[in-house]
């Protein structure tokens, strides 16, 4: 399939494109690199051995959104691009309802005129924010705590109502846990802009000397060490949930959702004293207050993906931090070197 992919230089995206690449199928990138960098496309071009087609645009602009639509022969749509952090959605919820919610309606639109009905979005656990409980079933009922969550939980709703509207939709949203680790070669991985707003690349900046200290929001909490548990998933084992939804849509009508996680929860301090191993390098670390609206422990149940789409994930916590490492620890300042070399 030729697969317009959104966002496709992000951290999810890169990844994602290499593994659409890898089996068989025909990536074309959308990126406006407000956050990720072309030296990742350049990156992924170079692990696979041919150069990869992209177009520099923002989802934003409806007309160039329409032109590339029209214009791409295009069989499905990956739809990764958006903003994603929860703290600044709370201080910028105008920014974050403007790009996340109207881009993607822009790129709906597109879609349909187009006549391409086959979409991939990508969603998150934030959607289960407000349900309560440690494991996470599809079928809950869903809310979110922050302007972030709520955008993912809009679009999930515009697509189900899309969906019912026009049988010739096939839509998966894939809800993804936290993703982490770096492809094997190290030279794709996650690179955050400023202060990283997830725990593995902030353990990661601790490791490499970048940061002096983690800080562990919370303790106290009634898990196995007080920390908090989370559902890490490896990055290639995400990229490959979504080459799995994308060949199993078209079985698929109608907008169904996926969660994509191990089932596995791992505490705070687990994954430091993984790291710890992984990197050979002490993490400094303080614990702090709870971060408010955070959970105890959050975990996906995966056994719809395993059964629907015939997906699970492979990799576990050891290969996530070594994976990690092996990418911060040759690119220490993420994808800048290169750029500015």
């Amino acid at each position: 399939m030729r697969v317009l992919t959104t966002g496709g230089a992000g951290y999810i995206g890169s990844h994602t494109v290499l593994s659409l690449i890898q089996a068989g199928h025909e990536p074309v990138i959308l990126d406006n690199f407000a956050n990720s960098s072309p030296e990742a496309i350049r990156r992924v071009s170079e692990l696979v051995g041919r150069e990869i087609e992209y177009v520099e645009a923002d989802l934003l602009d409806a007309e160039r959104t329409r032109e590339i639509m029209l214009a791409g022969n295009f069989d499905a749509v990956i739809h990764f691009a958006g903003l994603k952090a929860v703290g600044e959605s709370v201080a910028q919820p105008l920014r974050y309802y403007r790009t996340n919610i109207v881009s993607t309606l822009n790129l709906l639109d597109a879609m349909d005129e187009a006549g391409v009905r086959t979409f991939v979005f990508s969603s998150s656990a934030t959607v289960y924010g407000a349900a309560g409980v440690a494991r996470c079933v599809e079928d809950l009922p869903l809310g979110t705590t922050n302007p972030y969550g709520a955008t993912k939980l809009h679009i999930e709703q515009i697509l189900d109502d899309l969906a019912a509207s026009d049988p010739s939709w096939h839509i998966a949203k894939l809800r993804y846990f936290n993703p982490v680790g770096a492809h094997e070669s190290g030279r794709i991985g996650e690179d955050p802009r400023d202060i990283p707003n997830n725990l593995m690349p902030f353990v990661a900046q601790v490791a490499v000397g970048r940061r002096e200290q983690l800080s562990v929001f919370g303790g106290d909490y009634p898990t196995p060490d007080g920390t908090g548990v989370r559902d890490f998933i490896h990055v290639v084992d995400l990229a490959a949930g979504h080459v799995a939804a994308l060949e199993a849509l078209p079985a698929h009508a109608g907008s169904r959702a996926w969660n994509l996680g191990t089932g596995e929860g791992s505490s705070v301090l687990e994954v430091v004293r993984s790291f710890a191993r992984s990197s050979g390098r002490d993490i400094p670390f303080t614990i702090v207050d709870r971060r408010p609206g955070d959970v105890a422990e959050l975990v996906a149940e995966p056994s719809r993906a395993r059964a629907e789409l015939n997906w699970k994930a492979e990799r576990g916590l050891e290969e996530m931090t070594r994976d990690s490492w092996k990418w911060q620890s040759q690119n220490p300042m993420g994808y800048v070197e290169e750029e500015t070399a």
